[in-house]
Order: structure tokens, then sequence, then C-alpha cells
């Protein structure tokens, strides 16, 4: 064996299939029954329910008239795999205690429908994004297919992408900077800069002095480009699709295989060795679990640099979610839109647990994913894991905690609690048990301008991360890039090129 890869996540799968797209003899070890880590999907009684992200965006465009910028629909090009999607418009609504706003794909209806909260503010917000986009426009002439995390990147930029390099050389300044920056010289409308921070928020898990600006000017420019789209089959489809072009090119998945140790011989990773005592063997492992469990649980205090382990695991963490999974009657709903987010209290910050909740029903696109005349409902709010335990209260807090989701659901489907037939409530506990997730997180909250997530490299020879706890960060289209980014890294400049050119 080539590579062992620890998890599943969307970041492992990218890396493990396309190391295996390269040619490498690759296995992946995963200690859930299902793939997909917080990407996963389940099913109970009829229902399949995301356990995490459900908004997508270009993960169908025509490689020839509309490339895709989305790094995971990158990867499935070169597997040989596709996927088939639904597209929709408005992309969601956002609900204030003052009213309710829809939020559309095209950058022009998005300023219409601004111009009738406030036409100043929409001016504002036009100029913002004037500051970002030609960020996007300098991005987007660089496949996240040709980065990988070391210093031969720039042969293959160089040789390759050299006109949209001069073009990123005026934004430079944009590319560690915060939103919030753009945002204080743009902006002053109050209405608009809520709404900022909270579109950083949803993106990142910080408002917009915390988001770093490329993020947000990918959006603004992807979703203006291509608009959104839903997989039919849900996010388990995605990771199908990985998995497919993983064995597809000769990689293993290996599922209920828990990897209790990684092993380190005088400074290499030589191998990992399971729950059930087995041991794996390889010159190279990945880890897609997060930082703090790939630092505290697999691997002995003493395989790392004690001032490199103490300051990774002092990073702060994203908080965990409470989640409320429904299965509802659709008799009467025919107008529901599926996403939706809503913010209770005006007053109170967008980032209180509670506060902010967002909300998926994929059934609006997908109608196989419930029996018929039932809808699927995801939503899901901040919640810290601090004070959970599995004790006598437990049953009783959770149902305390999830009324704030009813709350928010009920702005969108008055009599939602009539509807109900299958009721599941996860809490960071959840999380952490399923998912392996330190504290249920999903993963660093690292400000703009306080430091940069970590590249694919460990201090160990050989041990590799991958994942939302690495450069560039949390979110689909970030993890996949981290895959490629460390697959890249383990290959020479010339076969990254023959990639490229197929």
């Amino acid at each position: 064996m080539d590579v062992i890869v620890i998890g599943s996540g969307i970041g492992g799968l990218t890396a493990a299939a396309l190391l295996a797209r390269y040619g490498k003899r690759v296995i992946v070890c995963e200690s859930h029954t299902i793939a997909g880590g917080a990407a996963h999907s389940f099913r109970r009684r009829g229902f399949e329910f995301d356990s995490g992200p459900s908004f997508y965006c270009g993960l169908t465009s025509d490689r020839e008239s509309l490339p895709s910028l989305n790094p995971l629909k990158q990867v499935l090009d070169v597997l040989g795999e596709s996927l088939t999607t639904i597209s929709y418009d408005p992309l969601g609504h956002y609900h204030f205690q003052e009213g309710s706003f829809p939020v559309y794909s095209s950058a022009e209806r998005y300023r219409q429908e601004l111009s009738k909260i406030t036409s100043q503010g929409a001016r504002e917000f036009q100029q913002f994004e004037s500051r970002l986009l030609p960020l996007y426009d300098a991005m987007k002439g660089i496949p996240s297919l040709a980065l990988r995390s070391d210093w031969q990147v720039i042969l293959v930029l160089m040789g390759r992408y050299l006109p949209s390099l001069l073009k990123m050389l005026p934004n430079l300044p944009l590319v560690q900077g915060s939103v919030g920056s753009v945002m204080d010289a743009t902006v002053k409308d109050p209405w608009i800069r809520r709404l900022i921070d909270l579109e950083c928020f949803l993106l990142s898990g910080l408002k917009a002095h915390g988001t770093i600006a490329p993020e947000v000017a990918f959006m603004l420019g992807e979703r203006s480009r291509v608009g959104v789209e839903y997989p039919v089959g849900g996010s388990g489809a995605i990771i199908k699709a990985l998995v497919s072009g993983l064995e597809r090119w000769g990689g293993k998945l290996r599922l209920g295989c828990h990897v209790e140790q990684i092993l380190v011989s005088s400074g290499k990773a030589v191998g990992v060795k399971l729950a059930n005592g087995e041991i794996l063997t390889a010159p190279t492992v990945i880890s897609n679990a997060s930082m703090w469990d790939t630092y505290t649980k697999l691997l002995h205090p003493h395989d790392l640099p004690a001032s490199f382990r103490q300051a990774a695991l002092a990073t702060p963490v994203v908080e965990s979610f409470m989640h409320l999974h429904l299965g509802i009657k659709t008799d009467g709903l025919e107008n529901l839109t599926g996403h939706h987010v809503v913010v209770h209290d005006s007053q109170q910050d967008i980032t209180v647990p509670g506060n902010t909740c967002m909300i998926s029903i994929p059934t609006v696109w997908d109608s196989s994913l419930a029996p018929a005349g039932h809808h699927v409902v995801h939503s899901y709010t901040l919640e810290p894991y601090g004070g959970w335990e599995r004790n006598q209260d437990y049953e009783a807090k959770k149902r305390e905690k999830a009324e704030t989701l009813y709350r928010a659901l009920s702005r969108v489907i008055p009599d939602i609690r009539e509807r109900v037939v299958l009721e599941l409530i996860g809490t960071p506990l959840t999380h952490a048990h399923y998912l392996r997730r330190y504290h249920g997180t999903y993963g660093p909250a690292i400000a703009a301008g306080k430091g940069v997530f970590p590249n694919t490299h460990t201090p160990i020879k050989g041990l590799y991360r991958v994942g939302d706890s690495t450069m560039p960060g949390i979110g689909v289209p970030a993890v996949a890039a981290s895959g490629i980014m460390c697959a890249n890294t383990l290959v020479n400049v010339g076969q990254i090129g023959e990639l490229l050119d197929s």
C-alpha cells in the first residue's frame, strides 16, 4: 500500500481518489459504517437526511462553455464521475424580525431586492461588490486542480497561468484581508452591514471582520455566474460519486474500520493500528480527522514537537450545532421554498447560539428523499459543546434547546408541529460521537488577520492532513481543495500537468 487515508470526509475522499487517479495504491479507513464524514447522509423510516451541508454551486456546469470553479466538480471530472442536479432561484430567504428577504443568484436581482429595503444601502453594496469581484476574476483563471502545498506550486502556476497571476498582483492586499475592511470602506448602511455579517457567518462561522476576502469574493462571483443547485440524492450522492471514482481507479474504502493510532518510527509515519489490532503499513498517511483529534487521539504527545503540538491544540474552534431532522406531511405546502435563514432577534448578535437558525427542505427539489406526501426538513443552529452530558437531564435539555429551531421553522411553516411524523434531535454530543469530531466542531475559528489555516504538512515525515482544519478552510469547496492540494503535493509537477491536459 502506498497511502492510507484516515476518514472518508470530502477532503479525505478527494485526496484518496485523486491519488488513485495518479496511480497510487490507496486505502481509506472510515470508523463509521457510512462514508462522508460531516457530509454523509442517513436514512430513517424512508426519510433521507443530509447530516451537514445542503447548499451547492457549480457541480454540473459544462467544462467547455462554462467551466466550473468548484474544486469538487473539477475532481469529479478527472475521475470520470458526474452528478445530476436541480437548479433553483431564489437560492433562499432571509427572515429578520422586520420582514423576509429573497436572495437571488443574479447580482442584479439581488441588488433590486436590496433597493426595496434601502436604496442607499443597495448602492453601497454595489460598491462593496466592485471591490471584491476583481479578486474573483483573477482567481477564476487558476483551477484548484493545479494547486499544491509546497514551493513547486510556483512552477505549475508560472508555467501555465502567468496572465492570471499578473491579474492577482493588484489584488494581493485583499488575499489575506478581511471582508470587514472592505465593508468599512464601502458600506455605512446598518441593514446592509448586518446582511454582509450574516452572509459571512453562513460561509465561515465568523462575521465580516473575521472572514477572509477571497471567500466572499468567490461566493459572490460564482453564485451569479453559475447559480446554485441541489444534487439529486442529496449530499450522499456526492459521496457515492467520490467513492465510485476512488474505486474506479483502484482505491479501496473500508467502512467500520476505526484507526486507533498512527504509527511513527524515527520521525516518520509508517502506517496505522486499527481498533481490532490489525496493522496497516504505508510510507504515507493522510488524516482527515480534525487537527485536535489527529494530534491528541491518533498520535502520542512525544510524536510531535511540544511547541508545535501546543500551538496547534490552542487553535480556537467554531462552536458545534443543535440539529433538528424532521419528516413532515406536505399537504398545503405547494409553494414552499428550500432554503431559509431565520434571525430571531435583530438586537442580538447573529452569532449568539440559537439566534440564527438555518433551514433546508431538500425535498422541494428532490421528492425521492421522502415517502410520498412528505418533506424532509433539516434545521440547525450554533450550540456550545460545554455543559452537555448524557445524564438524566439530557433528553429534557435536547427538547429545550430544539425550541429555537421549531420557532424558526414556524416562520416558514406556521403549523410545523402538527405536521411532524418523525423527529430527530442532534446535539454537540451527537456530532462528537458520530463524526468523531473534537467537541463536535466544524473546524477552526481563525479570524482574518489573526492567523492562517495550516497547510497539509505536519512535522512528521510522511504524515499529512486534509479537511476543514487545513488550508483553505471550512466548507465543501474548501475541503475538496485541501484534498487536491495534498494529493498534488505527493506527485511530481509533470503528473499534475498531464492531469490538467486530460
